[in-house]
């Protein structure tokens, strides 16, 4: 079959086909579409491989409705396949290395959305860039209140622009500040047509509605988990969604010593922030019984709040991955015997090396043994 690589460009596609470990073709052009000559239903068929990026899931999607098979190449690893080697990267060079590892096999490919969760993803993204947009507004009135004297009373952000506009402020100040106060009303008025939207696509979601009976966990928190992940089978187990989503320590371990570090922070920076968010309001607002709660107070009490919250995100992970998983909502029992079962077995090996200590300090040091060998 023939091996063909795309090296998708702003504003620019370059090609290049390769057999044997030789390039037969090249070319450049304007969009992909441009390559029907070369890739379009009347050609035989080709493994076309691209790099991940914003217009991956369309191109995809267009090769394949013109019978050819597409590989998506993850750009975290791309470096392992001699992608800008030698400070030498253009989309010529790039195409080439593409297909030339194409052609040697053993690609690194990376995950296709499906259609659904794609547009699921689409929607929460346009939700993020107006809730942060509607942040952006509020943190700057409050600072321009501040200027003048005058610091706007504390409250949700969907009370802001009514709590404001009942103040009896500055005239300069409401001049200043009614700019903003019309684009945060738009703004909220978007939100709500964006948010139906949401609870649509999540309707045909029942996991959704699985996840959320999680603790911290609600419909924005659950389906951007469902639109990251896609499909929980795809883990083999929650150590592997924890590494996805960049919530373990980082390792290295040269030179036959085992060094950990900080958390890896690979992958969707804007999930692991939700999750961090969700771990928060365990530790702060959740039951006070609840299981999650109380190992986080125990990781806290150990290692500070922090450390707490960064560990519960990463058990947060695998709790929602298991739900998923066996198509369980959240039971705190279960959970409960599992976090004792856990806890037993960090006691018994805390004793364990406890008394490996004690019974090492009791052994003559070799110090002690020599002198005592040598003869007077």
């Amino acid at each position: 079959m023939r091996k063909v690589a795309l090296d998708l460009g702003a504003r620019k596609t370059a090609y290049c086909e390769v057999r044997d470990g030789k390039v037969v073709l090249r070319g450049t052009e304007n969009a992909v579409r441009d390559f029907e000559a070369q890739l379009g239903p009347e050609q035989p068929e080709a493994i076309v491989a691209i790099e991940a990026c914003r217009e991956a899931w369309h191109v995809h999607d267009l090769l394949t409705s013109w019978g050819n098979q597409v590989v998506l190449v993850d750009t975290t690893r791309s470096r392992r396949l001699g992608i800008g080697q030698h400070g030498r990267k253009t989309d010529r060079i790039d195409a080439e290395v593409l297909a030339l590892a194409l052609d040697r096999g053993g690609i690194p490919a990376a995950h296709v959305l499906s259609p659904h969760r794609r547009e699921l993803r689409r929607w929460l993204g346009v939700r993020r860039a107006l809730v942060e947009s509607q942040a952006q507004l509020v943190t700057t009135a409050r600072g321009i209140a501040r200027e003048y004297g005058a610091p706007l009373p504390r409250c949700a952000t969907d009370r802001f622009i009514s709590n404001v506009r009942k103040l009896k402020s500055d005239r300069d100040l409401d001049a200043v500040l009614e700019p903003l106060l019309k684009m945060l009303e738009t703004i909220s008025a978007e939100l709500v047509g964006v948010e139906q939207a949401l609870a649509k696509l999540c309707a045909s979601e029942p996991v959704v509605t699985l996840l959320a009976t999680a603790p911290g966990v609600g419909p924005i928190v659950a389906a951007s988990f469902i639109s990251v992940i896609d499909e929980a089978k795809r883990f083999t187990s929650a150590h592997h969604v924890q590494s996805y989503l960049g919530l373990v320590p980082s390792e290295d371990s040269s030179g036959g010593k085992r060094r950990l570090g900080a958390i890896s922070k690979k992958g969707n920076k804007y999930m692991r922030a939700l999750l961090v968010q969700s771990a928060w309001i365990i530790l702060r607002k959740s039951d006070t019984s609840d299981p999650l709660r109380l190992w986080a107070q125990a990781v806290a009490a150990r290692r500070g709040k922090h450390v707490a919250v960064v560990a519960l995100a990463r058990r947060l992970v695998g709790v929602l991955w298991a739900m998923w998983s066996k198509g369980n909502a959240y039971e705190a029992s279960r959970l409960a015997v599992a976090s004792s079962r856990g806890l037993t077995e960090a006691a018994q090996n805390l004793e364990f090396r406890a008394e490996a200590l004690k019974k090492a300090s009791k052994k003559p040091s070799m110090k002690r043994f020599t002198a005592a060998a040598t003869p007077i």
